[in-house]
């Protein structure tokens, strides 16, 4: 089901982006959008963890790096009955965390030093889980994708402007005007209603996988106020990745269809909720491994060096 929907987005966006190309060029002008929209869906497709991990500059970790950030992630890997993805850490103060990737053989995750440093480690766990619930769940493919084609979509509309379409009379003015306005505004509903229907998802599969879903509402909270407190330098420039973080790396609007997130109190609730029907035995029980883990680390120890990102030892 879930492919099915992902199938029908990608149609609906491509749609949507031959018919802005068919209001300013007529039939070839549709023609032409097609070919752009099935050019960008091939090279995303192959290319998708790459181009947002370089926009991110994200540097990648293995167990020699960052020993405890990739054993953390390998560990909910596992209990997630996923492959290892490939694990990077970002330099930047903004605290977030994304994955990306076309399929869980192909996936990487990331988090920032903000996220890091901001965070306990059952918070970090819950995190990462929700991460690799969004692997799991193939939303990262989908995702990255549908921000690309809103993208051209945007800019296409403003390129449109400048002409005055075919001789056929589809390229009128008022046709033209139309097509700036609705397009891109539709393609943004699209994306954000995307990006907020599978962000619930994603926390309940994390929390699944982690086994603590309060240490994931915990860490949304944190996130939240952070996030809004520290600027995304990168979502600033590039706002069409906003979606992929797991809070809203710009200023939101609740559950509003202007959001690229939900809202992080009803997420919470939500959270809370689960973690009332798992009750605290079940969830214990439910992530020994991580949780094993944790408690073998001495307090003194976790702030400075647990999952340290800058590798300070």
């Amino acid at each position: 089901m879930n492919g099915f929907k992902t199938t029908m987005l990608l149609a609906a966006m491509t749609a949507l982006f031959m018919g802005l190309g068919y209001t300013f060029g007529g039939a070839s002008g549709a023609g032409i959008a097609l070919v752009v929209a099935a050019g960008m869906n091939l090279f995303t497709f192959w290319n998708a963890d790459k181009i947002v991990l370089k926009m991110h500059r994200a540097r990648e970790v293995d167990a020699a790096s960052a020993p405890e950030f990739h054993a953390l992630v390998q560990q909910l890997a596992t209990r997630a009955g996923l492959p290892m993805p490939k694990t990077y850490i970002v330099d930047d103060p903004h605290p977030n965390a994304f994955a990306t990737g076309r399929n869980p053989e192909n996936a990487a995750v990331a988090a920032t030093t903000g996220l890091l440093d901001m965070l306990t480690r059952d918070e970090i766990a819950g995190v990462m889980a929700h991460e690799l619930a969004h692997v799991k769940n193939r939303d990262t493919l989908i995702m990255t994708m549908v921000a690309t084609i809103a993208g051209a979509i945007s800019m296409l509309a403003n390129f449109g402007l400048f002409f005055r379409g075919g001789g056929d009379g589809r390229g009128n003015i008022v046709a033209m005007l139309l097509a700036v306005i609705v397009a891109p505004f539709a393609a943004m509903i699209v994306q954000m209603a995307i990006s907020r229907t599978r962000e619930y998802g994603a926390d309940a599969g994390g929390a699944e996988i982690s086994g603590n879903p309060r240490a994931l509402a915990s860490a949304l909270a944190k996130l939240a106020r952070g996030a809004q407190a520290i600027p995304n330098r990168t979502a600033a420039r590039n706002p069409a990745v906003a979606q992929l973080y797991i809070v809203p790396a710009l200023t939101g609007r609740g559950d509003s269809m202007f959001s690229t997130h939900p809202d992080t109190g009803n997420r919470i609730a939500a959270l809370e909720a689960m973690a009332l029907e798992m009750g605290h035995a079940q969830a214990m029980m439910a992530a020994p491994a991580v949780q094993s883990r944790v408690s073998a680390v001495p307090r003194s120890r976790r702030r400075s060096s647990a999952l340290d990102p800058h590798s300070r030892g």
